[in-house]
């Protein structure tokens, strides 16, 4: 089942026929005291039946609220549209905020895919599409958003590696080098593990990424001599390439006759 729209009445009619109920109810509880007329008390009492079930079935929803309505064990429908309404007064109405909300998800220490320790926190802007899923396919939404957040945002860690290093092989995308591709990546997962509930995701991006305590030190001197070692290569391809480039323009405009020796000690 999905949503539907519940039947509603405008609430001010319905707030002037129950005031004017009230007072016929009134008037006819006077003269039924007056007359002593039990005719007159049995329709006094329906009258004031009928008073209470009227102002027992108006409601207000707010702007970017909803209310998700039961009747005796069935859903009914869903009122999206913001104002003052009547339905029936035997409806259990749930109030469900259709406002985006923010969940800053607490620091995780999970492992990479090659096994580093790492600590991991998102920021997810999600908020309710699908009210019927939302109430009545998951015990508690807000929950159960949590719960699947932690999960989809370990998976995404277990998934890429922290970083990418030459000399371990580690070619693609990396949690630290790909930020955008792993929003996109995270806000499919949770998409696809939150629409079960109604939730639609709106953003979601990492707000913590860090090498855990115990070998931020020691990756960060990895990270050091990976910078050094590629500082120096790409000196020693620069010497080699300006010999090259002056061995060539000599040899070009036959300044001087080098021989393999010569060439091979410039």
């Amino acid at each position: 089942m999905s949503e539907k729209p519940v039947k509603t009445l405008s609430g001010y009619t319905m707030l002037v026929a129950g005031i004017l109920t009230l007072a016929l109810a009134v008037v006819m509880a006077y003269l039924s005291e007056s007359n002593s007329s039990t005719a007159l008390g049995i329709i006094t009492a329906i009258l004031f039946i009928t008073t209470a079930l009227i102002f027992a079935g108006l409601f207000i929803v707010n702007p970017n609220d909803a209310k998700v309505t039961v009747l005796f064990g069935s859903y009914a429908g869903t009122a999206r549209k913001s104002g003052f309404f009547w339905a029936n007064p035997f409806l259990v109405k749930r109030k469900i905020s259709l406002r985006a909300r923010n969940l800053s998800g607490q620091k995780l220490k999970v492992n990479d895919k090659v096994g580093n320790p790492i600590e991991i926190a998102t920021v997810v802007v999600w908020q309710i599409d699908e009210t019927f899923k939302a109430a009545f396919d998951v015990d508690d939404y807000e929950q159960y958003v949590v719960i699947q957040s932690e999960a989809a945002v370990r998976h995404l860690a277990q998934s890429y590696p922290y970083d990418s290093f030459e000399d371990a092989g580690h070619e693609g995308m990396t949690l630290r080098a790909s930020t955008d591709e792993m929003s996109k990546v995270l806000e499919a997962e949770l998409q696809a593990r939150l629409g079960r509930a109604g939730v639609r995701i709106m953003e979601a991006r990492l707000s913590h990424l860090a090498y855990a305590p115990e070998i931020a030190e020691a990756m960060l001197r990895r990270q050091q001599a990976s910078a050094v070692v590629a500082a120096r290569t790409q000196i020693v391809y620069g010497a080699v390439s300006m010999v090259e480039m002056a061995l060539n323009q000599l040899s070009e405009k036959h300044l001087v006759e080098l021989d393999e020796e010569r060439r091979a000690a410039m």
